[in-house]
């Protein structure tokens, strides 16, 4: 059976205007956010649901909140492991705030390989978001069609190990409200059929 993954970003909120990091925090959709979602639907950009499809989302309010503006008719079944990273002491600061911190500038110069301090190793992250996406693929093999709404991080991670061609994580970056659709043959390899 050839099985269809959805792969979508949340949609905007107040934190992500600001470009601050938002990971543990848990913010909801902003006025801004909501309306674009609903006017991304309206143009018909999200995939309809198959008849047998299954919403995860990960924890955050950010996360519910998108799949049940795009799926309303769907249940959504909360995954932990898909939140997002732990950002530390950066989390919720912008780089214009941190600008002259040393541990950022640190961070910065690694390429973004060092731990968020105080937070998660991004290959610590990167390693459980494909872990936890693997298990659910294969919870819920049984259907054709798995729509995941979660977070830019936890997309850049599932595509740079499971999408072909293959490609790094920072290509696969994607803007709030858009993501990836793939199709899936065999196993968890997939085949990106179109862009959100």
């Amino acid at each position: 059976m050839k099985r269809q993954i959805v792969l979508i970003r949340h949609g905007e909120t107040a934190g992500n205007l600001e470009k601050r990091y938002v990971g543990r925090t848990d913010e909801p959709l902003c006025e801004e956010g909501i309306a674009g979602i609903e006017a991304k639907k309206s143009q018909g950009l999200y995939p309809p649901a198959a008849d047998d499809s299954v919403v995860l989302v990960s924890p955050m309010k950010r996360c519910s909140q998108t799949a049940s503006l795009i799926y309303p008719q769907l249940e959504q079944i909360t995954v932990e492991g898909l939140r997002e990273c732990d950002f530390g002491s950066f989390e919720y600061r912008n780089y214009i705030e941190m600008d002259g911190d040393a541990e950022y500038q640190a961070w910065i110069d690694s390429g973004g390989k060092l731990p968020f301090p105080g937070g998660e190793n991004p290959d610590d992250f990167r390693e459980r978001s494909r872990k936890v996406f693997r298990n659910a693929v294969e919870r819920y093999r049984d259907r054709s069609q798995l729509i995941f709404v979660v977070h830019g991080g936890t997309i850049m991670s599932v595509m740079s190990a499971f999408a072909k061609p293959p490609r790094g994580y920072f290509d696969y970056s994607v803007v709030n409200g858009h993501g990836f659709v793939c199709g899936v043959s065999e196993g968890i390899s997939m085949q990106v059929e179109g862009e959100i």
